[in-house]
């Protein structure tokens, strides 16, 4: 896309900065207050602080070399937003661990990226005050007033917001299949769950790479790992199955135990017993999930709608190799999904990765907590994205005649100046920065642009913000409970009333104290 060119309005915060400690933000002095912006976007402004202001940083680094304090691009993004930027760098392997500790010291970063919202030791440290709740300051911002209402409750802690959440697809997952296929068995893109069924059959006992074999099949599937890798999660949703928890009178009930639910059920013994699937799929590893379809063994993948640019790519490397490329032609597509009984149904994500948590013992009152959100706005103008994301023009990318970004080759550069500040980025309220060249293909601004409209037909799970006591000492019992019943009723195992006695079993097990403590905690929640 190309880059927003729009001038830079110069950054405000309140009254002078007085130094603390490298990790802890500087503190506020004078009697100079906050003054909400007058400009149409409401951002909010104040006086020019006499010093920078001091933020340390801490976030997880994938590679050993990164950033240091000072290095090019971050004394770029200090001078355009009035800062002085520590970052604490932590391998992502070892990241949990140096979070927990860092949680039970005194000395807390100004901005913690938290991995793991749900996790008991944020939690216990949000409920005892340890992080300021930004929700009632959100709107005081350009960018970060237009956060995602949904996202912002996916995160929720009794009704309160403890960070800045980075921004990913919310309708993310989708349906990728082989549109060369598609084109040779003589279909369309599927729009209904009987087109879908028809589409994998054709898959199977149609020839669709023409190769004059019995040698193909329609789906491919991955072991149950998490309902999320199985494509289950979203062709439950065409049957208008609830997503994990539905709301019924007020009341939270198990997905497991709707009737919908288990005619999605069906569907999958049905795409089994025809072999329409992958007779594995019970041991079938996710990490080769897209090989079937890449390598001409089956036609479709329910899963991230993205994945279709990633097996696009795979296919043309394997022709180019083979010197049989046809670099124009487009192999895969995807789509939203297909319509059930009460219309269109798409499986949301989450909506963020991790947060941006603010403790309130290094930013100690509200005036600095001001300064730093502020900061936090200013990161998702396309100025500073692009700084975060690919560097500095002329050093550490070049642009093409249509002004898309081509990365440096030098991978040494670019992992010590740019490579881990992406993880600063919330992408509030959208990605601005400028992407490779090679990305932007049909594909990926059709999968883009697919993702966004997704979002009118997501199903939410009522229950997301909600965190249990009892799922966290019995949680994996019970999922092995419904996994296993669900997995021998699709292979033809057992009966439908083996599958009623799982539900029973899943009760017993903890299950039906799970449930009230759910509606106690959702009948107590400020969302309904």
């Amino acid at each position: 896309m190309q880059q927003n060119k729009k001038q830079w309005k110069k950054w405000l915060a309140t009254a002078s900065v007085a130094s603390l400690a490298a990790t802890a933000l500087t503190g506020c002095g004078g009697d100079t207050a906050d003054t909400a912006s007058q400009s149409p976007q409401g951002s909010a402004a104040a006086v020019t602080p006499a010093k920078p202001l001091e933020l340390s940083i801490m976030l997880p680094v994938f590679n050993t070399s990164y950033p240091k304090d000072g290095s090019p691009v971050l004394a770029e993004i200090e001078k355009k937003t009035n800062t002085k930027i520590h970052i604490d760098w932590v391998p992502n392997s070892s990241y949990n661990d140096k979070f927990n500790i860092t949680l039970a010291s005194s000395k807390l970063p100004s901005i913690m990226y938290v991995p793991d919202t749900k996790s008991s030791s944020f939690v216990n440290a949000a409920k005892s005050g340890a992080f300021w709740d930004v929700a009632p300051y959100l709107k005081n911002y350009k960018n970060l007033g237009q956060s995602n209402k949904t996202v912002l409750e996916n995160y929720a802690i009794d009704g309160k917001t403890y960070g800045i959440y980075r921004s990913r697809a919310l309708g993310r997952n989708g349906i990728n299949f082989r549109q060369d296929w598609l084109d040779n068995v003589g279909l369309s893109a599927p729009k209904t769950i009987d087109d879908f069924y028809n589409m994998l059959k054709a898959f199977k006992e149609k020839d669709p790479d023409k190769n004059g074999k019995d040698d193909t099949y329609g789906m491919v599937l991955v072991k149950w790992t998490g309902t999320w890798a199985s494509g289950f999660d979203t062709i439950k949703l065409w049957f208008g199955a609830p997503n994990k928890w539905g709301a019924v009178n007020g009341a939270l009930v198990p997905e497991h135990e709707t009737a919908e639910y288990f005619e999605a059920l069906k569907f999958m013994r049905k795409l089994f017993e025809e072999k329409l699937i992958n007779q594995d799929f019970a041991v079938y590893d996710s990490a080769k999930w897209i090989d079937p379809v890449v390598n001409g063994k089956a036609g479709v993948i329910v899963d991230v709608s993205d994945t279709a640019g990633r097996i696009e790519q795979k296919i043309h490397d394997a022709l180019k190799a083979a010197n049989k490329d046809e670099p124009t032609k487009q192999f895969v597509d995807n789509s939203i999904g297909v319509e059930g009984k009460n219309g269109l149904k798409a499986l949301p994500t989450t909506g963020y990765a991790g947060i941006l948590a603010i403790p309130k013992s290094s930013v100690k009152t509200e005036e600095e907590l001001k300064q730093v959100l502020q900061f936090i706005d200013q990161s998702n103008e396309a100025e500073i994205q692009t700084l975060l994301y690919s560097g500095i023009e002329g050093k550490h990318y070049t642009k093409d005649t249509d002004g898309f970004i081509i990365p440096s080759t030098d991978t040494a550069l670019n992992e010590s100046e740019v490579a881990g500040l992406g993880q600063m980025l919330t992408y509030i309220p959208e990605t601005r920065t400028l992407k490779s060249k090679k990305t932007q293909t049909p594909l990926s601004i059709k999968t883009e642009k697919m993702q966004k409209e997704a979002e009118k037909y997501i199903v939410p799970n009522p229950a997301e913000s909600l965190i249990s006591k009892v799922y966290s000492q019995k949680g994996p019992q019970l999922d092995n409970i419904i996994n296993d019943a669900r997995i021998k009723y699709i292979v033809g195992q057992s009966t439908e009333a083996d599958w009623k006695a799982a539900v029973e079993l899943w009760k017993k097990s903890g299950g039906d104290e799970y449930v009230k403590e759910m509606n106690e905690l959702y009948a107590a929640s400020p969302k309904k």
